[in-house]
């Protein structure tokens, strides 16, 4: 090993004894490249740091006007070239070491050893999240250069460019959606979950439906949350008339409509993800229709491992949990006391609207929403009103009517006088079963 490289390796250990990477690149090729009549006084260095930084440890460092450059050092009358190191966590393995800068190509081309084109010169690190795309007012989303390269400097751009192409409504350009559909296992395989959902939380909730479509479409969703992947594969019935879709279907648009009624809701959007996960545990075929009996129980629980798997603050995987756990209470017809146990959950406005969600995603009947809408009115009221002084026996002996419906009709008709306070006691109740009786000539 010349002095050159020995001041070189002792260049990189300064910078390593101060806590950052640094390395010569491609050695055994840069000592190739200093022999011979045409050799040239230079070495390549690549590190994390800075122009600034690094003229802290060595004053001499001058910048560059070479833009990949981050600087040069004149020493012994060799030219130390200092180019960024640092990549990106989710960059592909073989991407990590840069193996040629622009100087050592342009050598080797003047050898007539390797063509410019043939190889990746750098791997400098983004600056910045558009970093790596072509201009977005173009009308499609699209990786600059190649593809496949781009992506392979840093698998983080596939899960990007869908974060763009939802919140901007805007297409994929055809060469990167198929690049990112070659490289999605390799999207969850080189980066971080935390990465990945840094992403996902910046897709406004009125988009997160149609990301949440591109990341099944692209394969990416398969490997990370495969039980929602699966739901494509269990079928239910919409509704009487338009027959069976997929729970995958009907779950993105519960996701779209949810946020029509409540905008911005994240996390309310991101249970309706998750409401019916459970059904791909409990799915049975019986007697020529599909049953899912307690769902939202099971789903719950699926939920809480996936969120959990997806590093979700633990206040954040609470919530979404309760959310998938009661979103059943609103559709069935609640009673009065149904529904006071019912308002009285912290999360029922978005109870409500993920049921109406579902209502519009299945084209649904509105009987019970709109019946538990009105008991909603009735909820804030004294609970001693909403009971009828007399049940149907004591109706029946103060009245002499026989069980049929008109007891049914004379009791409703008690509890409206109640709560108008047209009636404070059981005398006055029995007065008026009997007055009731006569003027509607029930019995």
């Amino acid at each position: 090993m010349g002095q050159p490289f020995k001041d070189a390796v002792g260049i990189c250990k300064t910078i390593m004894r101060n806590g950052y990477d640094a390395y010569v690149v491609n050695a055994r090729l840069q000592e190739l490249t200093l022999e011979g009549p045409d050799r040239e006084s230079a070495l390549d260095i690549c590190t994390e740091l800075g122009l600034e930084d690094l003229r802290r440890l060595f004053p001499g460092v001058q910048a560059s006007a070479e833009e990949t450059v981050t600087g040069t050092l004149g020493q012994a009358g060799v030219t130390y070239y200092f180019y960024p190191a640092d990549v990106a966590d989710a960059a592909h393995p073989d991407e990590t070491v840069a193996l040629f800068t622009p100087r050592m190509l342009k050598v080797l081309e003047k050898k007539g050893e390797t063509p410019l084109s043939s190889v990746c010169p750098l791997i400098p690190r983004a600056k910045d999240m558009y970093e790596g795309f072509a201009d977005l007012s173009e009308g499609f989303v699209s990786l600059k250069g190649l593809p496949d390269q781009t992506l392979k400097r840093d698998y983080v751009l596939a899960v990007r460019a869908l974060r763009f192409a939802a919140n901007y409504n805007l297409a994929v350009e055809a060469n990167t959606w198929m690049a990112i559909v070659r490289g999605a296992r390799r999207v969850t395989d080189y980066v971080s979950v935390s990465e990945i959902m840094d992403e996902w939380r910046k897709v406004e909730a009125e988009n997160m439906w149609l990301f949440a479509k591109l990341l099944f479409d692209s394969q990416i969703m398969h490997s990370l949350i495969p039980e929602i992947a699966a739901l494509s594969r269990v079928r239910q019935i919409k509704n009487p008339d338009e027959g069976e879709e997929s729970v995958l279907d009907h779950t993105l648009e519960v996701m779209r409509r949810y946020p029509e009624e409540l905008p911005y809701d994240w996390y309310g959007t991101m249970a309706c993800l998750f409401h019916d996960v459970g059904k791909l545990y409990t799915a049975e075929y019986s007697n020529g229709q599909w049953s899912f009996l307690q769902h939202h129980r099971v789903g719950a629980k699926v939920t809480r491992k996936i969120l959990t798997r997806l590093r979700f603050p633990q206040e954040d995987i609470d919530l979404i949990c309760f959310l998938v756990r009661h979103h059943m209470r609103f559709h069935f017809m609640l009673t009065d006391k149904g529904i006071r146990r019912f308002k009285s959950l912290d999360e029922y406005p978005r109870l409500i609207e993920i049921f109406r969600a579902d209502l519009k995603a299945r084209n649904g009947s509105y009987r019970e929403f709109n019946h538990n809408m009105k008991m909603l009115e009735r909820a804030d009221m004294p609970e001693e009103v909403l009971e009828p002084l007399l049940n149907g026996n004591e109706i029946m002996q103060a009245t002499g009517l026989r069980p049929g419906p008109a007891v049914g009709v004379m009791r409703e008709a008690l509890l409206k006088a109640q709560i108008a306070g047209d009636v404070t006691g059981p005398d006055e109740a029995r007065e008026f079963v009997k007055r009731y009786k006569d003027t509607e000539r029930l019995g």
